[in-house]
């Protein structure tokens, strides 16, 4: 929980500075972070150097430095990288990006969800699906499409933190309630 709160200010400190500086590096700082925290989450072995206190802060910073140069970091991001080392903070770097995910989407009128369905949708109908959940909306939607056949028909989409669960298994199971009670 700490934690969390700990990368929620962070992550907001750096998207002020990348705000003050343009849209441009507003979006690089993330893409930025998402390369960061790609690599440590891919390389378990990293997160666990960042975590553990045995390590002195200048040996973390060494290892930061490595993965900053193969990741061709800006300046800012990577003095942003050597504080969360000062700190000790350098394992909450895929929180950071996660919250600062976030606060970029917001930023952009942009909203996430998911779309599940029994079967593949073909790629016309997914941009279909998309266009029409876009317009109802009325802001720009991230998608992501998967697949699921436990809910045997129908579409289950999450945006955010609501739930539209239009499956043929949600249907049944109401169904099932209702006769249950006997309506």
């Amino acid at each position: 929980m700490t934690g969390n709160i700990v990368a929620r200010r962070y992550a907001r400190a750096l998207f002020s500075i990348g705000k003050k500086a343009g849209a441009k590096e507003l979006d690089s700082f993330g893409q930025e972070l998402a390369s960061l925290a790609k690599a440590i989450e891919g390389t378990p072995e990293l997160g666990k150097v960042f975590r553990n206190p045995i390590f002195s802060q200048e040996e973390k910073r060494a290892v930061i430095e490595k993965v900053l140069d193969s990741v061709k970091a800006s300046a800012i991001v990577r003095n942003f990288c050597f504080l969360l080392a000062e700190k000790d903070r350098l394992a909450l770097i895929p929180d950071i990006q996660a919250f600062y995910n976030i606060l970029l989407d917001a930023e952009q009128g942009v909203v996430r969800g998911e779309l599940i369905t029994a079967v593949e949708l073909p790629e016309a109908k997914r941009e279909a699906v998309k266009t029409q959940l876009e317009k109802q909306a009325n802001q720009k939607l991230i998608l992501d499409f998967g697949v699921n056949k436990g809910i045997l028909g129908g579409v289950l989409l999450k945006i955010g933190d609501q739930v539209l669960d239009a499956s043929l298994r949600a249907q049944l199971g109401i169904l099932k309630e209702n006769i249950k009670r006997g309506e």
